[in-house]
């Protein structure tokens, strides 16, 4: 029984290559979390060609670190068959993660068909050497090589899942994820290579015709890390860009909220205008039509309000105004409305059960407007005139009540 050894250097090197392609292999999860439409299976399909390439690579990389007496080849199309096996399990896995949820039962068969993937990959890998007399396989190391993929796709699957969102420190997080994936995908690999049995007298069959050489490794490696390194460049720009689309998105919303605002809105006193209460008088009148009841339309015009912009100036006056409101409001429940419509007058529509409780409102107003006010450590004395109509369910337009 021959007796292999295993050169350190690409040991070191194809579980570099497992934890980056683990790494990509989280970050693609993340994208393909916030895609939509055609994006998401755009992006599974371009992350299962680099996360598949990605774990082949490693397991082709340590399958060239393995040190026979005697030359190795690998027929090349039984070795890209098993780099369809990686894509193909990597597609399946990007695109169980994506799904909004991941039950146990679906979490547990993911991790069969993925498990089952990789390991396929790896023994189609060892075929491919096409060895003469064929290579037996240790039952023990052979099976613990099976659990351990199965084991490493669930966790990878659950790991993937959990880190799909943007959130602080995610990116610290999978690389720490990485780091594990990558052990175990090396675990499985060079469990599955331990189980492997060479003859004395075996012979490489595929180091005639195949893929075998030097340099080959180099060319792996560095192919394997070009198309790692482009995906998970093409996912963090995209992940900025998406970032810089929502900032300006939410900017243009809140700006397009502002100008909503400033339209219905007085600017002195931030009370609702013209505009916006004439659309809630439309309101009041189509819900006494429909539920009975009335509303009243209360018109206040401030007594005494321009000897004092006379006296103390129209900047003192402003801020009377804004405390007039802001009393005003203090009786006032949230489906009232109280609109400045220019100069010292205002507007209070209400929603009433009966006719006379406009009375009783209108008192209140008017002794709110009758405290005095402290302005600009000013006492200022103002009073008020209120003139109500209403309208009731019999009517289709305001009347006198």
């Amino acid at each position: 029984m021959l007796i292999g050894s295993y050169s350190t250097s690409l040991v070191v090197i194809s579980l570099c290559v497992a934890i980056l392609a683990s790494y990509t292999a989280l970050d693609l999860a993340g994208r393909i979390a916030t895609a939509k439409g055609r994006a998401v299976y755009l992006w599974i399909t371009g992350g299962a060609v680099a996360m598949g390439v990605g774990i082949w690579s490693m397991h082709f990389i340590g399958m060239l670190a393995l040190r026979l007496p005697f030359a190795l080849g690998f027929e090349v199309g039984i070795t890209l068959l098993s780099l369809l096996i990686a894509v193909l399990s990597s597609g399946f896995a990007l695109w169980l993660v994506s799904q909004p949820r991941l039950p146990a039962w679906q979490l547990a068969f993911g991790a069969l068909v993925m498990g089952a993937g990789i390991a396929s990959m790896h023994y189609t890998g060892m075929a491919a050497m096409r060895m003469t007399p064929g290579i037996d396989y240790d039952p023990a190391l052979f099976g613990a090589s099976l659990l351990i993929a199965v084991v490493a796709s669930g966790a990878a699957l659950w790991i993937a899942f959990n880190l799909r969102r943007n959130t602080p420190y995610v990116r610290l997080a999978r690389g720490g994820a990485a780091v594990v994936m990558g052990v175990a995908i090396v675990g499985m690999h060079y469990t599955g290579m331990a189980a492997a049995r060479f003859a004395d007298d075996s012979f490489c069959g595929a180091a005639l015709t195949g893929l075998s050489g030097k340099g080959l490794d180099n060319l792996v490696l560095v192919t394997s890390l070009a198309v790692l390194v482009i995906a998970l460049l093409t996912s963090v720009l995209d992940a900025r860009l998406e970032a810089r689309t929502a900032v300006l998105a939410d900017s243009l919303t809140l700006a397009n909220q502002e100008l909503t605002h400033l339209a219905l809105h007085d600017m002195l006193t931030g009370l609702p205008n013209r505009t916006l209460l004439a659309d809630r008088i439309q309101q009041g009148i189509q819900a006494v039509h429909e539920r009975g009841g009335c509303f009243a339309l209360m018109f206040i015009d401030l007594d005494g309000f321009k000897p004092v912009n006379d006296a103390f100036g129209h900047h003192l006056g402003d801020q009377l105004l804004r405390e007039v409101g802001l009393r005003l409001r203090e009786d006032l429940r949230s489906q009232d409305t109280l609109a400045r419509i220019g100069g010292d007058e205002f507007v209070l529509l209400v929603q009433l059960t009966q006719p006379d409780d406009a009375m009783g409102l209108a008192e209140r107003q008017v002794g709110l407007i009758n405290r005095t006010f402290t302005v600009a450590e000013h006492q200022l004395q103002i009073s008020a005139s209120i003139g109500s109509p209403c309208s009731r369910a019999t009517v289709a337009t305001p009347r006198s009540c």
